[in-house]
């Protein structure tokens, strides 16, 4: 198996990292789609699943984990460091202290919802995309791109918003949230699939590749097989 990792893997896996940074920030503001509410992060996090059928797509579920463990590393490192800048003290003249708290000083409970609900959605995806390539000969690109986001989004929103916010928004309203944060995130899918497709067809021509995973490992802990 090709260890090797291109400019244009390098590329996507920083996009992707930059992705799940933001969506994190940006989680804790609550904003209103018509009647309903849902996490402010539905507004980039969705890149972060296109970017990881892509790179499964192009480069095969190896990368994609190795990719994915890098994200989570990122994200845990930025949460401990917007923790320290919180808690280290302010200077005596500056006075955004509690503003700055509100934005970046997230609690330990959306820090561990969301880093297990990445997690686990992020690897539900980029096995299912895997597999059914793998069944489907390769064809159906969008097919298993809808079904592979939608699996993923769902359990995705479901963890992230159960660990988040049980106990603090009616037990309604949560379903509610989750159920819209998955549709939300996957009509965003694909609303943006053909240019998704075109990007994916120019990266396998580019980069000389399209992965099938006929011996890997979907042990989401064996990282060292890339």
């Amino acid at each position: 198996m090709n260890k090797k990792v291109s400019v244009t893997f390098m590329l996507a896996g920083i996009l992707f990292t930059t992705c799940l940074l933001i969506s994190n920030l940006i989680s804790s503001k609550i904003i209103s789609i018509g009647p309903l509410a849902v996490p402010a992060g539905v507004i980039i996090f969705p890149l972060a699943y296109i970017l990881n059928d892509v790179i499964t797509e192009v480069w095969g579920f190896g990368k994609a984990r190795l990719i994915i463990w890098s994200g989570f590393a990122m994200n845990l490192i930025a949460v401990i460091f917007y923790a320290l800048a919180v808690q280290w003290p302010s200077a005596s003249f500056w006075s955004g202290q509690d503003s700055f708290s509100e934005v970046l000083g997230s609690t330990p409970r959306i820090a561990v919802a969301s880093l297990t609900a990445y997690l686990i959605g992020s690897f539900v995806n980029a096995m299912i995309m895997s597999k059914f390539k793998l069944m489907t000969k390769g064809k159906g690109f969008t097919l298993r791109a809808i079904v592979s986001t939608l699996a993923g989004e769902g359990i995705d929103s479901l963890v992230f918003i159960i660990i988040a916010f049980a106990g603090i928004i009616p037990f309604n309203q949560l379903i509610i949230m989750v159920a819209l944060q998955a549709a939300v995130k996957t009509v965003f899918e694909i609303v943006v699939l053909p240019l998704t497709v075109l990007i994916v067809n120019w990266i396998k021509t580019v980069e000389n590749s399209d992965a099938y995973d006929i011996n890997i490992s979907y042990n989401p802990f064996k990282i060292n097989q890339i």
